[in-house]
């Protein structure tokens, strides 16, 4: 008898634990969304200014009335930069705290690890920034980009090559040793071969390096016309104050975006930084509506500017929210099925998701040249978005 009552007793608890369990699920308001960012480590400036974007954007959604009625909960999570860290995120978003889709994405080695595991568990995951080529070349259904592929970054540098610098002849090219640099340079290599370019050198070096003086000699001695290094922000303005101890003097030093578009790469670099070009996939200047108020107001909530990542993640949370809206359901497999019939304009440009070359998932955008002048970061190219005249060629260390 005694042993009925402990029975019916342990019963009746979980009896009560699942009915409070699915009460609660009935009842949530939110839904939620996980996010996966570098919040920590060497790779944080871009984690932070993207956090901000997201949380900015997703302020004014559930302010707006959220979706449906419902907020949407940001579940953010740090990779740290580093891509195990980052596979075990995705985990606990996915298993642990069940959200319905993922986005985020930064550093194209954490990326990859991360969309794998989206991938296998059929969890929608809109990739904003991470840009290796491959990442949407897996014919996988569950994984969407918004960015331009990397391959595609220097796709405004090459017309302002055609057109203004038909001069350039030569090219050295540095890189990271990471999958973001290495799939970058072997693209640019072979869009210098189409441009009739020769490749001097090209050449990968370890993040972190606290001297590139023996690789920029090397750089030196080949007299490239074109210096164009794939770099984050700390690698990237130690190699341009090197470039000036070393009185290394091409016509062009071009970064392909990342480091070289960053606040902090004024700041680094100071003086060496002036005349810098970068590629980059956005500005406050371009066509779009919301970009300029997009950058505005980020400016007066932070008191500090943005670029093209804080634009990425700002208008990556207003797909999601479009995806989930339109959603027949707030099941993973209806989200994804909304996700690929997006058709959306944001402050970052249109977004729809096609398939070309190898790509499935992927959003066709164009990119734009920026240049440093004066200590600001200004569009020079294409002409219609243009905010200030190219400098071109760069003047000598000892005329700046």
């Amino acid at each position: 008898m005694k042993k009925s009552k402990v029975l019916i007793g342990l019963i009746l608890a979980v009896a009560l634990i699942f009915s409070f369990g699915v009460s609660q699920s009935i009842a949530a308001d939110t839904i939620k969304v996980g996010i996966v960012l570098p919040l920590t480590g060497k790779l944080a400036k871009f984690g932070e200014i993207e956090n901000k974007s997201f949380l900015m954007a997703l302020k004014e959604i559930n302010a707006a009335g959220g979706v449906n009625g419902k907020k949407i909960e940001l579940i953010i999570e740090d990779t740290t930069g580093k891509p195990d860290v980052g596979r075990s995120a995705i985990e606990k978003l996915i298993s642990l705290d069940k959200v319905v889709m993922l986005g985020g994405g930064y550093s194209s080695s954490v990326t990859w690890a991360t969309i794998a595991v989206a991938q296998q568990n059929k969890v929608p995951f809109l990739v904003n920034t991470g840009s290796a080529d491959k990442i949407t070349e897996q014919g996988w259904e569950y994984i969407f980009r918004l960015n331009p592929p990397v391959s595609e970054y220097p796709g405004a540098f090459a017309s302002f090559l055609e057109t203004i610098a038909t001069d350039v002849k030569t090219v050295a090219i540095l890189h990271e040793n990471s999958l973001f640099g290495q799939s970058g340079s072997k693209k640019f290599v072979k869009r210098c071969e189409a441009l009739g370019l020769e490749v001097l050198m090209k050449e990968g070096y370890e993040a972190g390096a606290i001297d590139f003086k023996p690789l920029l000699i090397k750089v030196k001695a080949k007299k490239a016309d074109l210096v164009y290094m794939i770099s984050y922000i700390m690698d990237a303005s130690l190699l341009m104050r090197q470039s000036k101890e070393l009185n290394l003097n091409p016509k062009l030093f071009v970064g392909g975006a990342a480091g070289f578009t960053l606040p902090e790469f004024k700041k680094n670099a100071a003086k060496a930084s002036n005349f810098v070009y970068s590629a980059t996939l956005w500005t406050p200047s371009v066509p779009y509506p919301g970009a300029q108020a997009y950058y505005d107001k980020f400016v007066e909530i932070y008191n500090e500017p943005t670029e093209y990542h804080g634009a990425e993640a700002y208008s990556a949370m207003y797909v999601i929210a479009d995806a989930l809206k339109r959603a027949k359901s707030l099941t993973r497999k209806d989200v994804r099925n909304a996700l690929a019939s997006t058709n959306l304009i944001t402050a970052f440009g249109p977004v729809k998701f096609i398939s070309y070359d190898k790509k499935t998932n992927q959003n066709k955008l164009p990119t734009f040249l920026v240049q440093w002048i004066d200590g600001n970061l200004e569009t020079v190219w294409p002409k219609n978005v243009a905010t200030k005249g190219y400098i071109y060629p760069i003047p000598k260390w000892s005329k700046r």
